[in-house]
């Protein structure tokens, strides 16, 4: 019949709801809970460096994870010999300076973050 509107099949919406919980679900597995400050067992100062990192490091870089963001990942950068993408020796005199003084596309952070503050970064990149 000419100018009936033809109701939808009601199977197609229930496999389109199927459909994107199952995308929801298998997205979340990638995402693991947040672990404290105690069950990863850091010291007072790792602790602040961790903090610190939150504010001003998370937006480019990954803690806890080998994918790259805007920056490089930076679990177990003090684990191996050299930086991995610039080369330099992982040790917390290149680390700081890098910090202090940025290096391409990453800015310095003397004039926003104090001596103990770059000092409590270290501490915590020494976790990962």
């Amino acid at each position: 019949m000419k100018g009936r509107i033809r109701q939808p099949d009601p199977s197609v919406a229930l496999y389109l709801c199927l459909f994107l919980v199952a995308i929801f679900t298998f997205a979340a597995c990638d995402v693991e809970r947040r672990k404290s400050d105690a069950e990863l067992g850091l010291t007072p100062q790792q602790a602040a460096g961790r903090q610190v990192f939150d504010q001003e490091c998370a937006r480019c870089h990954e803690p806890y994870s080998s994918r790259d963001k805007k920056g490089p990942s930076l679990q177990g950068i003090f684990k191996k010999q050299f930086m991995a993408k610039s080369g330099l020796p992982a040790n917390d005199d290149r680390a700081g300076d890098i910090i202090r003084t940025g290096r391409g596309n990453m800015p310095g952070y003397s004039q926003k973050l104090s001596a103990q503050e770059i000092a409590d970064v270290l501490a915590y990149l020494h976790t990962l």
